[in-house]
């Protein structure tokens, strides 16, 4: 339960080593940089916006490279390798791919260029492909495709609509062209909605005769051809199949270029390292022959780092205290345990300066209410086993996932003590098949009770839990007021509505209200119900008095304090908020009850048998993954909402290092040996 104390490292060192020294940091990864020294006249900055962009193009063109193989050639991948993590390489190897860097460049754009070719290939195919299609209309004509002249007449090739017949050709020439004297109309081809034909007429009847045409649809055709079509089409499939050679030549040598693929993802990333490596040196203050790098670094290893450094290079190192108004980036360090649960605190707000890490006491928490919100052991066994078989199968997943799977795998934990407290197992299934098919009952005892008997108790234990939980953030806040010295806050703010609380709650147990709502009755002696009474009353009044302290007008002070004290109806919405856990238990059980009962509806034969595994398995399978992020969802918002809300508001920056930000693979660790 702790944040990383962090102190501000400075580096001065000399120009001949400013390489070395930039790329040992960068390995290390852990140092943010973050300058104090501006530029004068003795120290300046790089221009390394050129640089940089040109190292962030080729990180791009080979990535593009990579997209290309991945279509022509697709990794063979499991159905797990987003678990797998990044490719761990030797050093030996990276510098290896770093001195061939410029050949895998060339192999990156002659990838780039096939590829380009290969669509060429393809458009080519697809036009003449669309040529062939317009052509074939046209197959029965034993004259190329185009208008033709003799000396006398006109040939000239045209689409009319659907229906059109020669007859009716011959009408409108006759109607609308009555001084023409010849016209042979010949109809090639026709479809639903177009006729093709082609017409012979006198030369100086040509102008005419079309204009007749084309008051009735008549269009001339869209392609013109210098051989008759039948010809034609042979020719063009001819130059379809030297494309697709072309293009089947292309597919084999991107896919013998698929070799490369480990290569170019190192080259990749070491271009993408050159980048941030560069834009970190933009910002270095240089002088004529030295240079400065300056920024956050983790207590714990500053003085490793300092004196690797001041052993290795000529340079002198400064490690000291952060100044009292400065914000240092966050790093969250916790027990093993609780560690993993430190992204459900990220996704909120990372602490500011002067707030505690709540990871720790909210892993406790946070678990408990999960287990109890899923609360059906089988259901724990098969999340523990899943996500603990897959965090020893893939070590080298992301640190993000890794965490992610190991917080389920302890809810899976907690779920199946609830289950076994409960007596879930896939609901009532061991009642179900017992009963179905041994002709006998068999009901696994519940070590405590079964929330589907008695819902009423879990609810009152639900908001037990809940009080609990809103307390311990109350008390929490108590002990940030001592130890920051605000004892008057200390009282006012935290003792007061404790006072108030817990009278409240005193006075409402002996009730006749909480007599009807738990089926039981709580007698307090006398003396307790005047000790209750006296502590709602001086919470209630010290919180009117107290609560608006800062301002000297009384008459606004007791406004604010009345105000104030209306509080407590926001935290009666959060202590019934802890009924999602009511709402959330039962509803597993529910669900998974009537799953049940709807397989034990079929008849005992082989068929039925089949019909009750699957719906066995689909229906709890679904059931599962609804309830699984039922509880995720419900268990952030007690943690978010009502237990932060009493101490914590988050807000913090996350440590950005200078480090080796890679896509594909990683070198192993370097140290400061």
């Amino acid at each position: 339960m702790a944040v990383l104390k962090m102190q501000r490292i400075s580096i001065c060192a000399l120009k001949k080593d400013r390489k070395a020294i930039l790329e040992k940091l960068q390995s290390l990864g852990t140092l943010e940089v973050d300058h104090i020294l501006d530029e004068d006249e003795d120290f300046h900055r790089m221009d390394t916006v050129g640089q940089k962009q040109g190292f962030e193009k080729a990180a791009a063109s080979v990535d593009q490279a990579l997209d290309i193989l991945e279509r022509y050639v697709p990794e063979e991948k499991s159905v797990f390798s987003a678990l797998e993590g990044k490719k761990l390489i030797s050093v030996e190897e990276g510098m290896k791919v770093q001195e061939e860097r410029r050949d895998l460049l060339r192999t990156a754009k002659q990838i780039y260029d096939l590829d380009r070719e290969h669509a060429e290939q393809l458009a080519s195919v697809t036009k003449l492909t669309n040529s062939i299609e317009s052509l074939t209309p046209w197959l029965a004509l034993d004259v190329p495709l185009k208008a033709m002249k003799t000396d006398r007449t006109v040939f000239f090739p045209g689409t009319m609509p659907g229906g059109t017949t020669a007859a009716k050709v011959y009408e409108v020439l006759a109607e609308k062209a009555p001084d023409t004297e010849s016209a042979d109309v010949h109809i090639i081809s026709q479809e639903q909605s177009t006729v093709y034909l082609a017409v012979i007429c006198l030369k100086e009847e040509a102008g005419a005769i079309e204009d007749a045409l084309r008051s009735e649809g008549f269009a001339r055709a869209s392609q013109t051809w210098e051989e008759v079509p039948a010809r034609q089409k042979e020719q063009l499939e001819q130059q379809i199949s030297e494309y697709r050679e072309k293009v089947s030549g292309i597919e084999e040598k991107i896919t013998a270029l698929a070799s490369e693929r480990e290569r170019l993802k190192i080259v990749a990333d070491y271009y993408r390292v050159r980048a941030d490596k560069y834009e970190v040196l933009g910002t270095l203050p240089q002088s004529e022959r030295t240079f400065v790098i300056s920024g956050y670094i983790p207590e714990a290893v500053a003085g490793s780092v300092a004196d690797g450094l001041m052993k290795k290079y000529d340079c002198m190192v400064d490690v000291e205290e952060l100044k009292e108004d400065e914000e240092p980036p966050v790093i969250l360090k916790n027990n093993p345990f609780s560690a993993n649960m430190e992204g459900v605190v990220e996704s909120y707000g990372l602490p500011v300066k002067g707030e505690i890490d709540p990871t720790t006491i909210m892993s406790f928490f946070y678990v408990f209410f999960f287990g109890m919100m899923l609360s059906d052991a089988a259901y724990g066994v098969i999340v523990s086993i899943v996500c603990g078989i897959l965090v020893l199968k893939f070590p080298r997943m992301s640190p993000g996932m890794k965490k992610s799977l190991k917080l389920f795998f302890y809810c899976g934990l907690s779920t199946i003590v609830w289950g076994v407290l409960f007596g879930g197992y896939f609901g009532n299934i061991v009642d179900i098949v017992s009963a179905k098919f041994l002709g006998t009952t068999i009901t696994p005892p519940a070590l405590w009770f079964v929330p589907l008997n008695e819902p009423m108790k879990l609810l009152l234990y639900s908001l037990l839990f809940g009080v609990i939980h809103l307390f311990t953030g109350l008390a929490i806040k108590g002990y940030l007021c001592i130890r920051d010295g605000k004892i008057m806050d200390f009282f006012c703010d935290v003792v007061l509505w404790f006072m108030l609380l817990i009278g409240l709650i005193l006075m409402l147990l002996p009730s006749d209200l909480f007599a009807s709502i738990a089926q039981m009755e709580i007698v307090f002696p006398g003396w307790l119900n005047t000790t209750a009474k006296a502590l709602a009353i001086i919470g209630a009044v010290g919180i009117v008095l107290m609560s608006g302290r800062s301002n000297k007008n009384p008459a606004l002070r007791i406004a604010l304090g009345a105000y104030d004290l209306y509080n407590i109806t926001g935290w009666l919405s959060d202590v019934l908020s802890y009924s999602r856990l009511l709402a959330l238990g039962l509803a597993t059980g529910v669900i998974a009850s009537v799953i049940n009962q709807m397989g034990s509806m079929l008849p005992n034969n082989v068929i039925g048998i089949i019909f009750f595994i699957l719906i066995f398995i689909v229906g709890h399978a679904m059931n599962l993954a609804i309830n699984l992020l039922g509880a995720y969802v419900h268990t952030n918002r007690l943690q978010f909402v009502e237990f932060f809300g009493k101490f914590y508001e988050g807000g913090g920056r996350p440590f950005n290092p200078f480090r080796e930000n890679t896509k594909y693979a990683e070198i192993k660790e370097e140290t400061l040996s």
